[in-house]
C-alpha cells in the first residue's frame, strides 16, 4: 500500500507532554513535533463568533479551567486564556495562527470537529478559506460525513479523510446516534457522497471489512491513537501510518 502524503508518523495533537508543561494542541507541542521530524494531527472547531480555533474538547473545563462549550465562548476570551499546565503560558490558537507557525514545514492532518448542524458549512468554509493561500501540505478529516462533503463543496482540492471506528459501544461519544446510523458509519455507507481520499481509523477497527476493502483499493489508512511500539507494530500490519502519543516511534 502507498502512504500517499503520510510519510511521517503523526503526533496526536502535537508532541505534547503534560508533565513537561507541553500541552496538547499548543504552540509548544506543535513546534516540538516539527523539530522531531513528525507530522501533526490537530483539531479545529468554531467559537461563538465563528473563529476557527485549534482545540479538541467540546467543553472548556479540562484544558482551560473555564466552564461551558467552545461554541458558546467569544474568541477574544478563549485566545487570551492560558492552557492549564502550559510551561510557556500557551493559549489556544486560531487556525490562521497555526498555519503561520508551521509555515509548510510538516504535514497538518486537521480534524474538523462535529458542529451543530447550522455550523457545519461555516466551519468547512472558513477552514478551506484559511488554507487557500497556504504553501504546505494539509489534509482535512472528520468523523462527520457532512463536514467532509462540505469541505469539498467549499473548494478544497487536497486530501480529505473520514475518521472511523467500530461504533459498537453505547456511550456519550455517539451523541444519540441510532443503531442504523452507527452501522452506516462503521461500514462507510456514505462513500457515494463523501468520496474520501483516505481513512483515519481507530486501532481497534482496522480489520473492519470496509476499512480493509478501501485500503485494498489504494486508500491510505492512518491509525489512532497509538501509545507504544507494540501497538505501532500491530497497527502497521493493517495501516500505512500511525497517529501516536506518549512515546516516540522508532523512526520518522
Amino acid at each position: 500500500m502507498g502512504k500517499g502524503i503520510f510519510e511521517r508518523p503523526i503526533a496526536h495533537r502535537g508532541l505534547h507532554d503534560r508533565d513537561a508543561g507541553v500541552i496538547e494542541n499548543s504552540r509548544a507541542a506543535f513546534e516540538r513535533a516539527i523539530e522531531a521530524g513528525f507530522a501533526i494531527e490537530c483539531d479545529l472547531q468554531l467559537t461563538r463568533d465563528g473563529v476557527p480555533v485549534v482545540f479538541h474538547d467540546d467543553r472548556l473545563e479540562r484544558l482551560t479551567g473555564l466552564s461551558g462549550y467552545v461554541r458558546d465562548i467569544a474568541s477574544d476570551v478563549l485566545l487570551k486564556t492560558p492552557l492549564l499546565g502550559s510551561a510557556d503560558g500557551d493559549c489556544p490558537q486560531t487556525f490562521g495562527q497555526l498555519l503561520e507557525q508551521v509555515r509548510g514545514r510538516t504535514l497538518l492532518q486537521v480534524e474538523l470537529k462535529h458542529q451543530l448542524p447550522e455550523k457545519t458549512k461555516p466551519l468547512a468554509g472558513v477552514a478551506v478559506a484559511n488554507v487557500s493561500r497556504y504553501n504546505g501540505p494539509v489534509a482535512f478529516e472528520s468523523f462527520d460525513p457532512y463536514l467532509v462533503i462540505a469541505a469539498r463543496e467549499a473548494g478544497f482540492t487536497g486530501q480529505l479523510g473520514i475518521i472511523t471506528e467500530r461504533y459498537v459501544d453505547q456511550g456519550e461519544d455517539y451523541e444519540g446516534l441510532k443503531p442504523f446510523d452507527r452501522l452506516a458509519l462503521r461500514h462507510l455507507f456514505h462513500w457515494p457522497w463523501t468520496r474520501f481520499d483516505f481513512l483515519s481509523v481507530d486501532k481497534e477497527a482496522l480489520e473492519l471489512p470496509a476499512v480493509r476493502a478501501f485500503r485494498a483499493l489504494g486508500k491510505p489508512v492512518t491509525s489512532w491513537t497509538i501509545r507504544s511500539a507494540e501497538q505501532a507494530k500491530a497497527a502497521l500490519s493493517h495501516a500505512d501510518q500511525i497517529v501516536f502519543e506518549g512515546f516516540l516511534p522508532a523512526s520518522a
